[in-house]
C-alpha cells in the first residue's frame, strides 16, 4: 500500500534528522552549482551595428568570453545567418557572384531574421543571452543608403515589425576612411567608402535611447572595456523582470 503524503514527509523528516551531514553536504553543493552558472528572467539580447571593418565581430567575440566567464550563458549569432537555404541566395549576391533587385534583396535579409525569430525567443526566454553582430538595423541603414525611388527609411523598417527588438545596440563608430585602412575591405559589395559614408547617415537616423555609441578608433582593449560594463548593466536589468521588446520600439 503506497504511504499517504503525511506519512512520507514524517519518514523525510526522520531520515533528515538521523542524518544531518547528509543534508549538510547537499546544500553545499546547491551553493557551489548556483556559483557555476547565472540564469537570469530571461537572456539579454545585444546587438552590434556599424560601418564595414569597424571591429564588431572582434568585440562580439570578446564580449561573448567576458560574460562567459561571469557565469551567463551565452550564444554569438551573426545575420545574415548564410548556413540557410535564403541565406546562401544572400551569400551569393554579396560576394558578386550573383545579381538582385535591390527591393527583393532587403526583403531576403529581412527574411533570413525572421527565419531564425522563433529560435531567438527560444534562447532569450530560456535565459540565454544573444550577441549579435549586424540586425535590422543593418538592413535598414545599407538598403536606404542606396537613395532609390521607394526604398525610403519608412519602407525598409517596414519587413522587420514584431521582430524582438534589442536590449541594447553598440554603435562601433568609425568614418569609412578608417574602415578602409584595416584588413579584408572591399571584398564584398557593399565596400565602398561611397556607400558606407551613406550607410553610416542612415544609422544616424536609426539610433533610439537603447544605442551606446562606441568610438571605435580607440585600441581594441579600451572598447572592449566600454562594452563590458555597460552588458553588465543591460543583464542587471533583464534579471529584474524588464520585459523583451518588438521592433520598432519608436515606430
Amino acid at each position: 500500500v503506497r504511504p499517504s503524503t503525511a506519512m512520507w514527509f514524517d519518514r523525510c523528516l526522520s531520515a533528515a534528522a538521523r542524518h544531518p551531514s547528509l543534508i549538510a553536504r547537499a546544500s553545499a553543493n546547491l551553493r557551489v552549482h548556483s556559483t557555476m552558472t547565472r540564469s537570469p528572467a530571461r537572456g539579454a539580447l545585444i546587438v552590434f551595428e556599424g560601418v564595414d571593418r569597424a571591429g564588431k565581430s572582434t568585440q562580439c567575440e570578446l564580449l561573448s568570453q567576458h560574460l562567459g566567464h561571469l557565469g551567463y550563458n551565452v550564444e554569438l549569432w551573426r545575420f545574415p545567418d548564410r548556413s540557410t537555404a535564403i541565406g546562401s541566395m544572400i551569400n551569393s549576391y554579396l560576394t558578386k557572384q550573383s545579381e538582385a533587385d535591390d527591393a527583393a534583396m532587403h526583403l531576403l535579409f529581412s527574411a533570413n531574421r525572421w527565419e531564425k525569430r522563433a529560435a531567438m525567443l527560444e534562447r532569450l526566454n530560456s535565459g540565454t543571452t544573444l550577441i549579435v553582430d549586424r540586425y535590422a538595423h543593418s538592413g535598414v541603414a545599407f538598403t536606404a543608403a542606396k537613395g532609390l525611388p521607394g526604398l525610403d527609411t519608412a519602407w525598409c523598417r517596414a519587413p522587420d515589425v514584431g521582430l524582438p527588438a534589442p536590449d541594447t545596440v553598440f554603435f562601433l563608430d568609425l568614418s569609412p576612411e578608417q574602415a578602409a585602412e584595416r584588413g579584408g575591405y572591399g571584398q564584398e559589395r557593399y565596400e565602398t567608402t561611397d556607400l558606407q559614408k551613406k550607410v553610416r547617415q542612415a544609422f544616424g537616423t536609426l539610433q533610439d535611447p537603447s544605442w551606446v555609441v562606441v568610438d571605435a578608433a580607440r585600441s581594441v582593449e579600451t572598447v572592449q572595456a566600454e562594452i563590458a560594463e555597460e552588458s553588465e548593466r543591460i543583464l542587471s536589468r533583464c534579471e529584474a523582470g524588464v520585459p523583451l521588446g518588438t521592433l520598432w520600439p519608436s515606430a
